[in-house]
């Protein structure tokens, strides 16, 4: 809901349980008002009388009180908007007016020939504001070298803890809380994706729980480059400034009659705690931007940790019919299946399948995975080709490069240059021809290293690859989409890499880390639950001892229900698992289907996080609720501690389809507990039913 003053200078957009507020002073200063619990156009209007306090010449009266801070004049906290034009550097705007418009409301302003747009959106049923910025050149060239997409400006409070999803490859989303202090906390990524060392969030809170208090969280929606400044100023207020690109070297360049867009930053008050924001989270991403996300992802099997590069179609088939006899849905060949591929050193860019290992091409091998009832999915990773290549000797000046510099090879690779348009070109035509060459429903998108040598010497400003490499992406997945509708995509990036809102809003799901470990994963899973659904969680079952990467070993119970809280995958070589555990692990994927759309689109509650001892979550959906559990370590004599499970109707009864105990809502869970989580069962699943 949108409501605006009398006077077109006073704007309250309100959710559900919030509003935020805005207000343009008569010397077209614009204000931050509100931003929490909900309030109407009378408070806002109140507010917005208040007078700015008066400052010695050494502050300033509009720092930690602007919406959106531009550079110059009497201000000195870190501008969101930096331009440069001839001769001259900052901005003075002037306020042209407003637009509202289904929903979303627009704040117009100009210096000279540069337009300024502010954009601001709520959802219907959501308390998320959308923010994003749109700045349009009618003039000479315009430089922008920093174009963040929103400041978010927090209430007056005596002290602020800081959350925010750290990491590395392997251990990503960790959970991190610290107090927040004078100065600036500054998370971004320099690496041309998300990155796998933060994920483009943050969350403030004073005391909340996981159940009680104020949270004001924030999320970027950008797959590239990006930072999010944390500052709290001289006098104690907190701003969260955030966008694409990570420096101020240069973002891109505006000719005549040229805009740019930034991407969307989204916010979130919640009084919930931080399950409550992260349900709101959740709930705003099945409804607003994955894509069919009332549609419940299939669980798949997926080849890599079985074959590596030594695979062939005989193989595949192999997998495929134990892979199908266990109710695996999708059945997905990873690396390996095109052009010269027989390591990491060769064949990337050459998007045709090898002949000597499927002579007829993909269709026999989909045609045959069909027939088994499954879909059929492969693995590209169409940003990279390695030099040992058909298409790097065709076109060695299509790649991101220095003139005059050392190539930077990881993993024996170099990144195409998205930003440039016959490279787009080159890869729609080999991707739209492989998808129409094969029954294909499924596409594992990877992209297995960050930029490192980010030129592009034949371009008047190349500093823009940066920006333009990642719309080279989105539109490229846009238009895929739209000509193979029914053909879903996961984002991978060497696991976690690139994660955030973009590239959510065109994929179906996520690959959240390459460590399958199932217990480093519930670590993994908790951080990623703060912000993003299970919806899209992919998670495996693998081989133990793992022996990717610390060769522990655990229980295939372990495992199984420990990749059920997301999306379930099955990734270990099942030409090596015994009958036993063939039989096992098709009682748990059928298992995973009866509880898969509680997980999927249910509610979220975490119980106990998983530091040691118990660790369980909960999933509500109607008259339903499931229970995962896991037991990582117990002294001799302990007994299983109870849990008090959330979002139940406390009047009502409610049976444990397990045991067949009838409980109260609001009840404590712990006899069913106790059956799941006894001798060796390391692992549970409990469900109740509403009676």
């Amino acid at each position: 809901m949108l409501d605006i003053s009398d006077d077109g200078r006073t704007w309250v957009l309100s959710g559900p349980a919030s509003s935020y507020a805005v207000h343009v002073t008569d010397r077209d200063e614009l204000l931050h008002l509100h931003w929490g619990p909900r309030i109407g156009l009378a408070d806002a209007e109140a507010l917005a009388r208040r007078p700015l306090p008066d400052f010695w010449p050494f502050e300033s009266t509009l720092d930690g009180r602007e919406e959106y801070p531009v550079e110059g004049g009497a201000r000195f906290v870190r501008p969101a908007l930096s331009v440069r034009t001839a001769g001259r550097r900052g901005t003075e705007w002037a306020y042209q007016g407003h637009d509202a418009e289904d929903g979303e409301l627009r704040l117009r302003f100009r210096d000279g020939d540069l337009d300024i747009t502010l954009r601001y959106r709520m959802r219907p049923s959501a308390d998320v504001v959308e923010r994003w910025v749109t700045l349009g050149n009618r003039g000479p060239a315009v430089e922008l070298l920093r174009a963040d997409s929103a400041t978010w400006t927090l209430p007056d409070r005596d002290t602020w803890r800081l959350s925010q999803l750290h990491g590395r490859w392997g251990a990503e989303s960790r959970l991190t809380r610290s107090g927040l202090t004078h100065g600036e906390k500054v998370i971004g990524s320099r690496r041309g994706h998300t990155s796998h060392q933060h994920l483009p969030w943050v969350a403030l809170d004073t005391e909340a729980t996981e159940e009680h208090g104020e949270v004001y969280s924030c999320a970027l929606g950008w797959s590239g480059s990006w930072r999010i400044a944390v500052a709290q100023l001289p006098d104690a207020r907190v701003q969260i400034t955030g966008g694409a690109g990570h420096d101020d070297s240069g973002l891109l360049m505006l000719g005549t009659g040229e805009s740019y867009t930034t991407p969307v930053f989204a916010g979130l008050y919640s009084d919930g705690g931080f399950g409550g924001a992260s349900r709101a989270w959740h709930a705003y991403q099945r409804a607003h931007v994955i894509p069919d996300a009332g549609r419940d992802r299939p669980v798949l099997f997926n080849s890599w940790e079985a074959t590596e590069f030594d695979i062939s179609e005989e193989q595949q088939r192999a997998l495929a019919e134990r892979a199908a006899a266990m109710g695996v849905e999708l059945f997905v060949v990873d690396d390996g299946w095109f052009g010269a591929r027989t390591s990491d050193r060769a064949g990337l860019g050459d998007w045709t399948p090898n002949p000597g290992r499927f002579p007829g091409g993909l269709k026999p091998l989909a045609d045959h995975v069909h027939s088994l009832g499954m879909q059929f999915g492969i693995w590209v990773e169409p940003e990279m080709v390695n030099p040992d290549s058909d298409l790097y000797r065709a076109y060695p000046d299509w790649v991101q490069y220095q003139t005059g510099r050392k190539r930077t090879e990881f993993r024996n690779q170099l990144v195409l240059n998205l930003a440039r348009e016959d490279v787009r070109e080159y890869l729609w035509e080999q991707l739209d021809g492989l998808l129409s060459s094969a029954p294909i429903d499924y596409v594992k998108w990877d992209f297995n290293r960050c930029f490192t040598d980010a030129g592009w010497p034949d371009d008047a400003y190349p500093q823009r690859l940066w920006v333009d490499h990642v719309h080279g992406l989105y539109a490229l997945l846009d238009r895929l989409r739209a000509a193979h509708p029914g053909v879903a995509f996961e984002s991978c990036s060497g696991g976690g890499g690139r994660i955030d809102l973009g590239v959510l809003s065109r994929t179906d799901q996520v690959w959240t880390s390459d460590n399958t470990d199932p217990l480093d994963r519930l670590a993994i899973q908790h951080g990623f639950s703060q912000i993003h659904p299970a919806r899209v969680m992919a998670a495996w079952v693998t081989d133990s001892p793992n022996a990717m990467l610390n060769h522990r070993a655990s229980s295939l119970r372990f495992r199984f229900v420990s990749a059920m809280a997301g999306v379930l995958g099955v990734g270990g070589d099942l030409t090596q698992w015994t009958p036993g555990e063939l039989a096992e692990a098709g009682e748990w994927v059928g298992l995973y289907k009866e509880i898969r759309p509680l997980v999927q689109r249910g509610d979220l509650y975490r119980l106990r996080p998983p530091q040691g001892g118990l660790s369980a979550v909960q999933y509500v959906l109607g008259d339903e609720t499931v229970v995962l559990a896991w037991l990582q370590a117990q002294r001799y004599g302990e007994s299983v501690p109870a849990l008090r499970l959330r979002g139940l109707d406390p009047e009502a009864s409610y049976e444990c389809l397990e045991t067949g105990e009838v409980h109260r809502g609001g009840l404590l869970l712990h006899h069913g507990l106790r059956v799941g989580l006894r001798g060796d069962l390391d692992a549970t699943v409990v469900r109740l039913k509403r009676k």
